[in-house]
């Protein structure tokens, strides 16, 4: 007959007990390493007893191994880049004379520097999410410009490897949604991205992405399909176990800190969404993930649009047949060019007919032999005030300077949808007649001061460089408390923007911020406040909105998004 049985401490005192267990009643004792006792009540649950604790036991040796090993390997993943940086940092001290090695040497900084900080961040959101801090923002933002940045992220990448890299969109019914595009961002990103790593050198990666209403939502629906290396049964039963990897980073020349998949499962679990993945060694990997999120039909915006004419230049002809449904569906008179001839020959045919156009619409793709800055350059030449506007699928950040110096005014990204598209190109002709540029040394803030608040020396170093080149008078303060005191010393009136270090000694940006809003000075309330701080996380976004704060700043520093504060202030 079986008995039931406990677990005592060494102290005696019950740790677990089988339902029934008689604490009085005579029982025998067998001694557990650590000072623990089994009673004994039936060899039945001794041995059910002794398999949980070894599958326990078991549980836990794997789980240290794994961390000893991401320990491991974090090593030299970490060092790696540190080991870039600083070495280029010492070849570039050695020639500064030599300005093409040291602009060498710095993109090589740049490289590594971005690689770290990945590193970096994928250890504290797993911290964070295991802290229970995770939060997931519900803001609108548009599917295209979040596609645009994910494909300039990855599209390097697989180039890289010689990679063939396909992106397909499926019907999208909505291209405005409701949800963390940030979050979304850095899951496709991460899949895509492991996509690439594991497929050997000439290999296919393909993306494609759709969007369709089911009753009140809507359903994202993500795929990334590779013929990479793939995976064992094995390794995909674990593939989200934090610390995991496909293999040593030593072996397979793969880094990373092994927390990826796990945090892009904890991302999808927290928004309610699912992820499914086919693989098998040598046959590549299958993910498809599903969001569901809130749509909203966005306006069309055509005003200044109206008795307006387009000429399009693009070669691709299926983005040439979406511009003809696209605008067709809007009512826009429009001319289709597939390169620089046809795009002259129609601007000769509308100043013979007299139906000029009002803007130029630079496609993704011209015909072959065709520069597309060479095309812009010479339309600006020949009428300097005929709005250009680009759209393709580069890095706006990388060929902004060379675009603005060229005459193209508006960038609209790759892939676009209807309204995006309609409502960009409005924007662009609704603001042509203002100067446009995206440059520091195009801002005159000579007529502005600003507070910048940070108790780093070095980072203040850095702001004060940046904020002089806009020609604003800079005045710094080391911490909070020293901020407020220049605030209050100064005449109502004096600061236009303060840009605000969080986590300061003697007073913190948060309390700085709420001591100047409840000042009762009359400039306390519309004085610009924004936090720039490394504290990045959703949360200290809101914090910052919280003390009254008008916006927020992550550090390592975005010029483009410092730039934009910037010329809000112009």
């Amino acid at each position: 007959m079986a008995r039931e049985y406990a677990v005592r401490n060494a102290a005696g005192e019950i740790l677990f007990a089988t339902p029934g267990f008689d604490a009085a009643a005579q029982t025998e004792t067998l001694a557990l390493s650590g000072g623990a006792a089994l009673c004994l009540a039936g060899e039945d649950e001794l041995r059910a007893a002794c398999a949980r604790l070894e599958e326990r036991l078991a549980e836990a040796e794997s789980a240290n191994a794994a961390k000893e090993l991401f320990l491991s390997n974090m090593s030299h993943d970490i060092r790696t880049p540190m080991n870039a940086i600083v070495g280029m940092t010492a070849l570039a001290k050695r020639h500064l004379d030599e300005k093409a090695r040291v602009a060498d040497s710095l993109d090589k900084i740049e490289v590594a520097s971005a690689h770290l900080l990945s590193l970096i961040n994928e250890v504290l959101d797993m911290s964070r999410i295991n802290s229970g801090k995770l939060s997931i923002s519900r803001e609108l933002f548009s599917l295209g410009d979040l596609l645009h940045d994910v494909l300039t992220i990855v599209r390097p990448q697989a180039a890289q490897r010689g990679h063939r890299f396909l992106f397909s969109l499926g019907e999208v019914e909505t291209e405005a949604l409701y949800g963390d595009a940030l979050r979304l961002r850095q899951i496709f990103v991460n899949i895509i991205s492991n996509a690439v790593k594991y497929t050997p050198e000439g290999g296919d990666v393909s993306v494609s992405v759709s969007v369709e209403r089911e009753g009140e939502r809507c359903l994202l629906r993500f795929r990334c399909r590779d013929n990479g290396v793939g995976m064992t049964p094995e390794f995909l039963r674990r593939i989200f176990d934090p610390f995991e990897r496909a293999g040593s980073t030593t072996v397979s020349r793969v880094e990373g800190a092994g927390l990826g998949m796990s945090i892009v499962k904890k991302l999808l679990d927290a928004m309610d969404s699912s992820i499914d993945i086919d693989s098998a060694p040598g046959e590549g990997t299958d993910v498809r993930i599903c969001v569901p999120l809130r749509g909203e039909t966005l306006p069309l915006e055509t005003a200044a649009l109206e008795g307006r004419r387009l000429l399009v230049v693009e070669a691709d002809e299926k983005l040439a047949e979406t511009y003809r449904r696209y605008l067709g569906e809007a009512g826009l008179d429009f001319a289709l060019a597939s390169g620089s001839a046809e795009a002259f020959a129609a601007m000769a045919d509308a100043d013979i007919s007299a139906r000029r156009f009002s803007a130029v619409v630079l496609g993704r793709q011209l015909a072959p032999g065709d520069r597309l800055l060479e095309l812009a350059e010479y339309l600006h030449g020949s009428d300097p005030s005929l709005p250009l506007i680009l759209v393709s699928d580069c890095s706006w950040e990388e060929i902004e300077y060379r675009a603005n110096r060229c005459g193209i005014e508006t960038f609209i990204p790759v892939p676009f949808f209807r309204t995006s598209l309609i409502n960009a190109l409005n924007r662009a002709l609704r603001d042509s007649s203002a100067e446009s540029s995206s440059s520091f040394d195009s801002l005159d803030l000579s007529r502005r001061r600003i507070l910048l608040v940070d108790d780093n020396e070095i980072n203040r170093e850095i702001a004060v460089a940046l904020l002089e080149m806009t020609g604003a008078q800079i005045e710094t303060a080391v911490d909070g408390k020293d901020a407020l005191e220049r605030y209050l010393a100064a005449p109502e009136g004096s600061f236009d923007l303060i840009l605000m270090d969080i986590q300061m000694p003697v007073m913190d940006g948060y309390a700085a911020a709420r001591a100047i809003r409840a000042s009762g000075r009359a400039d306390a309330e519309k004085l610009r406040i924004f936090a720039m701080t490394a504290n990045a996380f959703a949360e200290d976004v809101a914090k910052a909105r919280e003390a009254g704060m008008d916006g927020h700043l992550s550090k390592p520093i975005d010029v483009n998004r410092l730039f934009a504060v910037l010329k809000s202030v112009e």
